[in-house]
């Protein structure tokens, strides 16, 4: 007998197929999407400003620099939240590498050390302001999602650095200011997360990673008068962060106290003798 001759067959496929469909339908509306596959990075931006570092001769007991600033930008959008889940969105830091000497001609030089990341004990250390951990800052750095929500959440995380440190003239174990400061030499680097992070289970989502490097070399003659001592010999423009194709995940450190603010240390290394530390660590 053909299906054709038959219509109650097909009257019999017919509901069939559409229960199937409708089964289908409520399916998906009873398992929304989690929140790790609901969050939207719609857009990130990052760079270094592209002006030199600048040097500041005004005070006679110390010269300052100041790097151009790194800057990172996020606009992100998370749909509606059906649980009761809170979520903060921000940005998290850690310094992967750093060298920071100022050399005092023939005398030595003093320099700027994170003991555990020098030694190769950590691979990277915590870079927040010291109060919001893990978080870089808590103003413009992130945003808190509280569920449940009825709408689609937008809001932009942004954030900036930059070094502005001072430099004596003199040597810094020495009681006299006599200027001896010949050049001035900086390396670090960075890595720079976009984070969700659940606040009542920990989870940790990666939702971007930057990467970033700031260096320079100022060279100075401390034989010449104030203001006419310093000058900037490299880099004059900085190379700019790069997006990661791949998100690196986030180093253990990266997380917890201390932060590199804390866990550095100023020591002096002369020419001859033993090393002696001038600043301790302040954890």
């Amino acid at each position: 007998m053909r299906l054709s001759s038959s219509p109650d067959l097909w009257t019999l496929l017919w509901i069939v197929l559409l229960f199937n469909a409708m089964g289908c339908i409520q399916s998906i509306r009873c398992k929304p999407k989690s929140f790790r596959d609901s969050i939207i990075v719609v857009e990130v931006n990052t760079s270094i400003d592209p002006n030199p570092t600048s040097i500041d001769e005004s005070s006679s007991v110390v010269l300052r620099y100041r790097t151009p600033h790194f800057r990172a930008y996020a606009r992100v959008l998370v749909p509606p939240v059906a649980g009761k889940e809170t979520w903060t969105i921000g940005w998290i830091q850690a310094c992967n590498h750093m060298e920071f000497y100022n050399t005092y001609g023939n005398k030595g030089m003093s320099s700027w050390e994170l003991p555990d990341l020098r030694d190769g004990k950590i691979q990277a250390i915590s870079d927040s302001d010291g109060v919001n951990y893990p978080w870089y800052g808590n103003t413009t750095e992130t945003c808190t999602v509280v569920g449940p929500t009825k709408k689609d959440t937008k809001f932009t995380v942004s954030m900036n650095d930059n070094f502005y440190p001072s430099v004596t003239w003199g040597v810094p174990v020495s009681d006299s200011n006599v200027p001896q400061l010949s050049s001035i030499r900086r390396d670090q680097s960075f890595t720079t997360w976009l984070v969700a992070i659940n606040q009542a289970t920990s989870e940790t989502l990666v939702l971007q990673t930057i990467r970033w490097r700031m260096r320079l070399h100022i060279q100075v003659d401390p034989e010449k008068p104030l203001g006419h001592r310093a000058a900037l010999n490299e880099p004059l423009a900085q190379e700019q962060p790069k997006i990661l194709g791949k998100n690196e995940p986030i180093s253990s450190n990266a997380m917890v106290k201390p932060n590199a603010n804390d866990a550095q240390v100023l020591m002096w290394r002369p020419k001859n003798g033993d090393p002696m530390v001038v600043i301790p660590p302040k954890y």
